[in-house]
């Protein structure tokens, strides 16, 4: 059992925003907290994101809050901070955020004597790429998460495999069985900003291509009034499509779904990071955004991604940006037909070598990598 070599005891630990930068947190979150067994951990972050933490160490605790509702403003979170200091006696915080709120908070717990240590935001290196002055990537995310946890003494391992290690995968009865010879695709076409989402006209020709393969199985992953009606005309028109936005379902029906899943399709998006956290390959299909923006799904590699070699690109990090062309060029010049090429060649090595997951992802790259040495 490892042992902690530092004084902290009860660590604070933010991340209030969306919900896939919440889900970046685990693969830093879950080693530091087996690696430091004699320190308390408290996740303090937003109500819907805090339900996706399974499997938690038993030194984990988190804690939600509704930022709209008690702890609105500095009066709000000023109390927050007090009460969060007299529940579990902070000595340290860990600051995965680093924008006004949690700079409220960091400001508290540092008057009441407890040490800080900040997110880098990397503003420099993330306004020069986007400006194509310097084509410097930002330092991936899930680095500079488990750098904060470093700064304050920590040991910061980077094994963190899935969220069920050792453990049985869970179930779901809303999620069917598998049976042997099928392939299932999980595809998110969906994103937070609508400018990074490639166009839903255009993933039904992807997934009608994938549909000609009688063994092939689509879930539709969305979630919300507007995103079940977008899918419900697609789940109906071909076989072997289901829509997961027409149930509701937990987290827990998710991680179920995609443990069986052969291949995540995804836009950058929270899914493609809830693929990680279940050692599912993600093949994420990028636009006005770029993996050089830094958050590439833990254990994802770019050889999978897909996206456009173009002067414009990237020209957001958070895709948040509007098109100054207008019509959204890095997406919709990718062909329906070369996506469901690509996904089809990566299922089917799945199939052949018998192997799946992220770490199959890093197989496909090594065996690229040979193709190319012996042509």
């Amino acid at each position: 059992m490892a042992e902690n070599k530092i004084q902290f005891r009860n660590v604070l630990v933010m991340r209030l925003s969306v919900l896939g930068n919440v889900a970046m947190t685990i693969p830093v979150l879950y080693p530091v907290c087996k690696a430091n067994p004699d320190t308390r951990f408290i996740m303090l972050t937003k109500m819907w994101p805090a339900s996706m933490f399974h499997d938690r160490p038993a030194n984990l605790k988190v804690v939600d809050f509704d930022v709209n509702e008690n702890h609105h403003g500095l009066v709000g979170l000023l109390k927050l901070s007090a009460r969060l200091h007299k529940l579990y006696d902070i000595d340290a915080v860990a600051d995965l955020h680093n924008l006004s709120g949690t700079k409220i908070i960091d400001a508290y717990m540092k008057f009441k004597g407890a040490q800080v240590a900040k997110f880098d935001r990397e503003k420099p290196k993330r306004k020069a790429l986007v400006t194509h002055k310097s084509d410097e990537p930002v330092t991936p995310i899930h680095d500079r998460y488990r750098n904060v946890f470093k700064e304050l003494g920590f040991e910061a391992p980077d094994n963190f495999t899935h969220l069920y290690d050792g453990r049985d995968w869970p179930d779901s009865p809303i999620v069917p069985e598998k049976e042997e010879g099928q392939r299932w695709i999980a595809i998110s076409p969906f994103s937070s900003h609508r400018n990074k989402a490639y166009p839903l006209e255009l993933m039904e020709k992807v997934i009608a291509e994938l549909t000609k393969h009688e063994n092939y199985w689509v879930f539709l992953m969305g979630g919300g009034k507007a995103e079940k009606i977008a899918l419900r005309p697609i789940a109906r028109k071909y076989k072997n499509v289901i829509s997961m936005a027409e149930v509701k379902h937990k987290f827990i029906d998710e991680y179920a779904l995609f443990a069986k899943c052969d291949l995540m399709l995804t836009m950058e998006s929270a899914n493609m990071h809830l693929a990680s956290l279940v050692d599912l390959q993600a093949m994420t299909i990028w636009g006005p955004t770029s993996p050089a923006c830094g958050y590439l799904g833990y254990n994802q590699i770019v050889e999978d991604d897909i996206q456009l070699d173009m002067d414009c690109r990237p020209c957001s990090i958070t895709g948040d940006k509007t098109c100054k062309y207008g019509d959204y060029r890095c997406l919709k010049n990718i062909s329906p037909e070369y996506i469901a090429q690509h996904v089809v060649e990566a299922v089917e090595f799945n199939a052949k070598n018998k192997t799946k997951g992220t770490k199959l992802a890093m197989a496909r790259k090594a065996q690229q990598e040979a193709q190319k040495k012996s042509e």
